[in-house]
């Protein structure tokens, strides 16, 4: 009997730890069924229109997802155009006026992840 219980506990892990690697392959490790994240382009992206430039270092990305993710953020603001590095875990903001640095972080913050140094 305590062999069918274990049996039965091992079928339904296996149950979700497969249905959670096929959702992380087909969506992304953000993705919990839903549709991927959709990209939003700062209207501006002539970096010469950008006279300031701040590289932040962001922890918690992990894929495709949360770089849209922390880009959109910054890229939904007038007078900003951010682009991530994953691999780096850094974004590198071009602004056209000088932003605080605490409001920056919390932009970083409001999309979901933790906000590091700042260069």
């Amino acid at each position: 009997m305590s062999t069918a219980i274990i049996c039965a506990i091992l079928i339904v892990l296996c149950y979700f730890g497969l249905r959670s690697t096929i959702n992380r392959t087909k969506y992304g490790c953000c993705g919990s069924g839903g549709s991927e994240v959709k990209k939003i382009k700062a209207v501006d992206k002539n970096i010469s229109h950008y006279p300031y430039t701040r590289t932040l270092e962001v922890e918690g990305m992990t894929c495709g997802n949360c770089k849209k993710r922390v880009e959109n953020e910054f890229n939904s603001r007038e007078g900003l155009y951010a682009s991530v590095d994953l691999k780096k875990k850094l974004a590198v903001i071009h602004m056209k006026a000088q932003m605080p640095e605490d409001e920056l972080k919390e932009m970083v913050r409001k999309a979901g992840y933790t906000p590091g140094k700042i260069k």
